[in-house]
Formats: C-alpha cells, structure tokens, sequence
C-alpha cells in the first residue's frame, strides 16, 4: 500500500468519523428564536431543560425552540447574565439530552467540533483545536469572563448557545462568542453548576457595594509612589446613602485597584469578583486616594434579582 494511498484512507476515516458524529448528536441540538434574535440550544434532560446562551434571550419571555420538523414553546426558567447563561424549558415533548465532559481536564491541542442549528434544518459544524484553557476575556457585553476555553473553530452567527464537542462526542464547552479570531465557550462543568441551581428553583446570587464607577488611567508616577504594578484602576464616581460603600467609607474620586487581594485594573473586574461568596463577609478593598494606598474593610451586601425589579 502506496503512502498516497495510506493518508487518503485516514483522511477519509476522519471524515466519516466526524460527519457520524454530527449526525448522532444532532438530535439534542435545536434551535432557539426570539422575536428580535436566532441561536442555538444544548439539549440537558430528557423532559426539554435547555441551556443556550443568555445574550440569545435577552429578556425575551417569548421563547421557540425547533427540533427537525417540530417546533415547542419554551419558558426560560433563569438567568445568569455574568456568565452569559441561560435555562429554558420546553413545554412539551421528549428529548435526547448530551453527555457532559469533564471540562476540569482539557488541555492545550484537543481536536473540537461547534455545532449550530439556528435555522431549524440539520446542524452545521466547524471543526478546529483548543488554544486555551483557562483564559480570560475582558470588555465583552459589560463583563469580564474569566476561565473560558478558547478555540480556532470559527463561530458563524448563531453559534451563541450551541455545544463545544470533543472526539467522544460529549459537550465541554457552550459556544457563546467569536473574537480576536478565536472561539470563545463557558466550560461544561461552569454551564452545568449554573443550569442545576436554576433547574431547582435557586437563584444565583450576587454581591453588592453601591457605587457607579469606571475605568480609569492610574499615572506611572502616583502607581509607583503607591508601589501598586498596574496602570488602571476603577473611580468611584457615585456612593449611593445606605450601601456597603457609603458604610466603609468609600467617597467620589477614590480608586479602587484591589478588591479581596485580587486585582481591579477594568471596571468589568467587579462583576466577576462580587460573588456570592463575599456576601455579608467582611473583605479588604484596597484603594487610592490622592497619591496614598489605603486599605478599606468593607462588606457587601446581596443585589436585588432582577426578577424582583
């Protein structure tokens, strides 16, 4: 057997190979329409919890999603707009829901399969490697996201909300943006905590400081005067009366570089850091004021849902 030959029939393999994956998991791929937007839903249960992406939603309360030739009505059960995930549930129907990957233990060079189906027809797929595990993605829909998988599969629109697929055919990732030439997805093991606190009623909390504030340009002189290593930090450019700030002490024009020993160099970091873990606990916030590095004890409160807005 001729060399030629050989890699004709291990390229052909992995064809076949990949286009029998696609088909076998295209039934727990559906998509997800709204009036104003298309993307794609992961199949999570065989009685309709699907997850997909929250930016697809929006705050829409009209919600189809379509299987084949079937289409349902959905109902999104939760939100969790820092994450960019959301749960729906069908009304009706039986469904054929993916196996989850461990996604703590993917690595640098994995082969990867996106599936979409925003148009109801069969799933459309893009193949291509994980670059990076881990990463962090700044500026992107009002919020940091951090620990996120990265690939060079593209993502056509309406990817939002469809699966990361690795060579077993399990979903490790949900697709929720394409930048910088790279494919951006929320690891399985984050989609799942999420959708299983939504799936039974929990709501997922947030911490609260009471401030408005951005980003700002911390000179080199006043960041070394400080010895601090970064060159932004977040302003404080209101106190609402009441809040957690206003109790700490925290006034218009204090900078806020550190928040719990973490670094706060975007005002997209503080999302991601008030988690409900800082809730009613005590934590340092480390700000400048004037040239002078002073260290604040403050301790956040829970955010009202947007649910009881």
């Amino acid at each position: 057997m001729s060399n030629q030959t050989s890699s004709l029939q291990v390229l052909k393999s992995l064809s076949d190979a990949t286009s029998e994956l696609v088909q076998k998991l295209s039934p727990s791929i559906v998509s997800v329409n709204t009036r104003m937007t298309r993307g794609t839903g992961a199949v999570l249960t065989p009685d309709g919890y699907i997850v997909t992406c929250n930016h697809v939603l929006g705050r829409s309360a009209s919600v189809r999603i379509g299987l084949g030739e079937k289409t349902f009505e959905a109902k999104a059960v939760g939100f969790d707009p820092y994450s960019d995930v959301a749960l729906l549930k069908a009304e009706d129907g039986r469904f054929k829901p993916l196996e989850l990957g461990d996604s703590d233990k993917l690595n640098t060079g994995q082969f990867v399969l996106a599936l979409a189906n925003p148009f109801n027809r069969q799933p459309t797929a893009t193949t291509g490697i994980i670059t990076s595990v881990g990463a962090t993605l700044r500026g992107w829909r009002g919020t940091a996201m951090e620990d996120v998988i990265a690939t060079d599969a593209r993502l056509n629109p309406g990817f939002s909300g469809g699966p990361l697929i690795d060579v077993s055919g399990k979903m490790i990732g949900l697709n929720t943006a394409y930048v910088w030439s790279r494919g951006i997805a929320i690891p399985a093991n984050k989609v799942k905590n999420i959708a299983d606190r939504l799936m039974t009623g929990g709501k997922l909390k947030r911490a609260y400081l009471g401030i408005v504030s951005n980003t700002v340009s911390i000179p080199q002189e006043i960041a070394s005067q400080a010895h601090i290593d970064q060159e932004s930090g977040v302003m404080i450019f209101q106190v609402e009366q009441g809040a957690p700030a206003k109790r700490a002490g925290l006034t218009m024009g204090d900078v806020i570089v550190k928040f719990n020993q973490k670094p706060v160099t975007t005002f997209y970091d503080l999302p991601r850091l008030l988690t409900e873990d800082v809730i009613d606990k005590k934590t340092t916030l480390s700000i400048l004021r004037g040239e002078k590095l002073i260290d604040l004890t403050i301790t956040p409160t829970q955010a009202e849902s947007e649910d009881d807005d």
